[in-house]
């Protein structure tokens, strides 16, 4: 994987000290040579931790709100890369307060675009969901109009910032999730299932920085990114994870799906499939105009018109030893990376 488009460059990540902030800065510590990498977020006391573990010259930090515009004017100030992960994400939490999902996820994604186009940014990245694609929910919904937002915002750029978004399904080990939950359990532990058939998308970090990174290098603006990754069901990340809880049947509950989606049929009329990944291009006929998006036809193939990539209709699916065994890896790169 080409890591040239991190060198010598200025990187902000919104959201920095989230759970996907914290293991990319981690990863481009490790892994690239950026000159300077700046942590914006709103909570000073998981800097202030992240600044005492990490020790790295490269960084800075900058405490804000996304929907701080001025704040965040200041903060892009000759950076060349942004990636936007800041979001109120928790769906039962955000039903219930529906407007400061709003104010974040969708005021805080434009303020982030008309702060990275005053700024002459050069990249935007949108770090979005699989709930964002036929969205049942409110935090579903608000991370699609981030995602309207972030491709058409293409139209009002004067060609030096370009804005894409990358879209995927749940992280193994991001904090909060079930994965997280469930290791916490103890032997013989009650443990709640929503529904035995329900799906899921699952990726690891070191996916998602992958598809990150190959989305900056090679997006040209307004597309979303979205990975091939594997399903497993729901009951048997139970049976990889607590083999001997016992296990009650509660339903599923509001605002959530059976099965997740990635790819709806509707954008399956102007979407590429390449090697790893699909690329969902504009429908915006102004932005399709010219040659642009023609490395994706040219490199890729189009998919059926009524394609839909859905969780449980996966060709490609995790069992429970693979599960079992990414966990333990994930387990030994996090050991590993505090030790250093």
């Amino acid at each position: 994987m080409n890591l040239d488009i991190y060198k010598g460059k200025r990187i902000l990540v919104t959201g920095g000290t989230g759970s996907f902030g914290q293991n990319y800065v981690r990863y481009l510590l490790e892994r690239t040579k950026a000159a300077t990498i700046i942590i914006f977020s709103r909570d000073e006391f998981k800097q202030f931790h992240m600044q005492r573990e990490l020790r790295d010259s490269r960084l800075r930090f900058f405490i804000g709100d996304v929907r701080d515009l001025s704040r965040l004017q200041r903060a892009l100030h000759g950076v060349d890369i942004v990636i936007h992960a800041a979001a109120l994400k928790q769906i039962p939490i955000l039903e219930y307060n529906p407007f400061e999902a709003v104010k974040t996820n969708i005021i805080g994604s434009q303020n982030v675009i008309e702060a990275a186009i005053d700024q002459h940014v050069s990249r935007v990245l949108l770090i979005s969901t699989d709930k964002a694609a036929q969205p049942i929910n409110l935090y579903g919904s608000t991370k699609l109009c981030a995602e309207k937002l972030f491709i058409n915002g293409n139209s009002y750029t004067d060609g030096k910032t370009m804005l894409a978004a990358v879209r995927y399904g749940n992280v193994l080990g991001s904090r909060g999730s079930i994965v997280e939950t469930l290791m916490r359990k103890r032997d013989g532990e009650e443990v709640h299932i929503t529904d035995e058939r329900m799906t899921r998308f699952w990726i690891t970090y070191e996916e998602a920085f992958k598809l990150v990174s190959f989305a900056l290098t090679t997006m040209v603006g307004g597309e979303i990114f979205v990975p091939r990754i594997p399903s497993m069901k729901i009951v048997d990340l139970f049976y990889a994870l607590v083999p001997n809880a016992r296990r009650k049947i509660i339903g599923i509950r509001p605002g959530e799906k059976l099965h997740e989606m990635l790819l709806t049929p509707l954008e399956a009329k102007h979407t590429i499939a390449l090697e790893d990944y699909y690329v969902i291009l504009p429908e915006d006929q102004g932005l399709l105009d010219g040659d642009r998006y023609m490395k994706y036809v040219k490199s890729g193939s189009e998919v059926a018109e009524d394609f839909q990539y859905e969780s449980h209709t996966n060709d490609r699916w995790i069992t429970i030893e693979e599960l079992q065994a990414m966990i333990l890896k994930d387990k030994n790169d996090t050991l590993r990376t505090s030790d250093n």
